[in-house]
């Protein structure tokens, strides 16, 4: 029960209103109705609990739980530091174990995530510094308000490269055909280069490959067979008087030197049989041997299928310790927000142990989005109408400096 704005008694339980902020109608003394077609004034919507807008996950904080988050807070942001020194060492050492294998790689494309790890890791020390500094004076009413102008830009450059530090965890996973499709050509071309000692720009590729065999106990692009494929003994050791060494040369097309051998890293020193590096498809070359059947004592695995379990391993592991981090970084910046929200209702009042409110967002998720986009338009506008109105001035000078016919 309560009275109109005319002092008739009203018995409704509550008012009809629409979004308009206009009334529909109120009954009075359960028998007549009156209309009332001019604004609701404002006190309405705090009696009844209807705000205009709703702000998004809207939460109380009484002075105790202010103090509260604000310690939590200024320690979550000193853990995101470390958090963001380990993301940016493991973008180091990523692209160091990358740039120790590039003579076998095509391409430098899988350097995008240790390169995105690095430039995340880098502003998540700056986002999370600030972020201890913010909560800091959130304990003093007299030093929070100079972050007032800081806070949107602040908001909106960490909201990025936290999502820039998911963008580099799922990259980590979805990098596998890229950096397969890289191996397989840099191998190829490692191989075939491998006799070129003397060849400024290759003269340690026949170092790095033989180094590779055995550190991944591999051989081969595929498998040892790709050895069989191409010249991977230079010319400047080949006894060209030999009656052997002409006929494989003359019996190759293209006149190069090809064995059914390999380089001695491909062997296993875990095999119990000396290395048999030559002949390997001649069974009557070698004492007790039949190379179809038996286990050769040569690594079997290809290195592409070595270095790719490798690094997606290596990035599998540096992916799961980075979410890690991101969720920290998203914690920190989500108390952060509460903690800005619910201390500017403070700012200015008398009593500063006020209860007070904290959101995400002041409005809806739509409505944030649109002013947004509105305030990015706003921003480029001027520029176009200035381009127009420049381009209309030149077409007016054009038709005046136009002789009249």
């Amino acid at each position: 029960m309560g009275t109109d704005l005319l002092g008739k008694t009203i018995l409704s339980k509550q008012p009809i209103y629409k979004a308009t902020n206009h009334l529909s109608y109120v009954e009075i003394n359960n028998s007549s109705r009156t209309t009332w077609s001019g604004p609701l004034p404002s006190s309405f919507f705090l009696l009844s609990g209807s705000p205009t807008t709703m702000a998004l996950l809207k939460m109380k904080f009484p002075f105790q739980k202010r103090v509260r988050m604000a310690q939590a807070l200024w320690l979550l942001s000193w853990l995101a530091v470390i958090g963001g020194t380990f993301t940016f060492s493991l973008g180091v050492f990523l692209k160091t174990e990358l740039h120790r294998r590039a003579e076998v790689m095509d391409n430098t494309e899988i350097h995008a995530v240790p390169n995105t790890l690095i430039l995340a890791g880098l502003a998540s020390l700056g986002i999370n510094y600030f972020a201890g500094r913010i909560s800091q004076d959130s304990l003093d009413v007299g030093r929070f308000p100079r972050w007032k102008t800081f806070l949107q830009p602040f908001f909106i450059l960490s909201i990025f490269f936290t999502f820039l530090m998911l963008l580099a965890v799922i990259m980590s996973y979805a990098m596998k055909g890229n950096l397969e499709e890289s191996l397989k050509i840099g191998l190829k071309n490692g191989i075939r280069f491998y006799k070129d000692t003397d060849t400024p720009g290759r003269c340690f590729q026949k170092e790095t490959i033989d180094r590779m065999q055995m550190e991944f106990r591999c051989c081969g692009n595929t498998n040892y067979k790709d050895w069989f494929e191409v010249q991977w003994i230079s010319n400047r050791y080949l006894d060209f008087t030999s009656k052997e060494v002409k006929d494989r040369v003359r019996s190759n097309v293209d006149g190069r030197y090809l064995v059914d051998g390999v380089p001695f890293s491909c062997c296993n020193p875990s095999s119990p049989r000396p290395c048999i590096q030559y002949k390997l498809t001649n069974n009557s070359a070698h004492y007790n041997y039949e190379y179809q059947s038996d286990e050769l004592n040569l690594f079997i695995r290809g290195c592409r299928q070595a270095l790719v379990n490798y690094y997606m391993g290596l990035m599998n592991t540096i992916g799961a310790g980075v979410l890690s981090v991101f969720l920290l970084q998203v914690t920190v910046l989500v108390s952060l927000r509460y903690l800005q929200t619910a201390m500017q209702a403070v700012v200015g009042q008398e009593n500063t142990e006020i209860e007070t409110e904290g959101y995400l967002l002041e409005k809806s998720v739509k409505e944030t989005v649109k002013e947004f986009k509105d305030a990015v338009l706003k921003v480029f506008q001027p520029t176009q109408v200035d381009a127009a109105a420049a381009e209309a001035e030149a077409a007016g000078g054009e038709k005046v400096a136009k002789p009249a016919s």
